[in-house]
């Protein structure tokens, strides 16, 4: 009896021709599920960064406090509180705290007493964020909203 019933055998160049085809249509279809990705953005925005730093009274006049959590200075002088933030302007590096004024450990920037840029890469000065007294009397400080540099709370 002959194998008339069993089927024929593939040949090589049949089974090479439908494993590229397949290979190709899982690269399309990879490609597609990739492209329908892109117009999400991976990193949701924050919402606004608003936060309480305390009572006018937590600090008194002529000090500075660095808020490493939420990287501000907060200074405190007889026209009264201002927030600086503490992200360096060049690639978000946090700067330190020096004799005069903040350097940055990534790149080298220098910035014043006051954030204005004194050397390096940075291509303007440190922000100076909004502070504001809340209804319950403390101060909040909104790391959205960046105030011109010299703007103080009165307290």
């Amino acid at each position: 009896m002959s194998d008339r019933l069993a089927p024929e055998p593939l040949p090589r160049r049949d089974v090479l021709g439908l494993a590229g085809l397949w290979s190709a249509a899982i690269a399309i279809v990879g490609s597609l599920i990739g492209m329908s990705r892109l117009p999400k953005p991976s990193v949701l925005p924050e919402s606004g960064r608003r936060f309480r730093i305390g009572r006018p009274e937590d600090f008194p006049e002529g000090t500075e406090e660095v808020l490493t959590e939420e990287k501000v200075l907060v200074r405190r002088t007889p026209q009264g509180v201002a927030a600086i933030s503490l992200v360096c302007t060049h690639l978000g590096c946090i700067v330190s705290k020096d004799a005069s004024g903040f350097g940055c450990p990534c790149h080298g920037s220098h910035f014043g007493r006051n954030g204005e840029v004194g050397g390096g890469p940075a291509p303007r000065g440190l922000r100076w964020l909004e502070v504001t007294q809340g209804v319950d009397g403390r101060l909040v400080v909104d790391a959205d909203r960046e105030v011109q540099p010299g703007t103080w709370c009165e307290v």
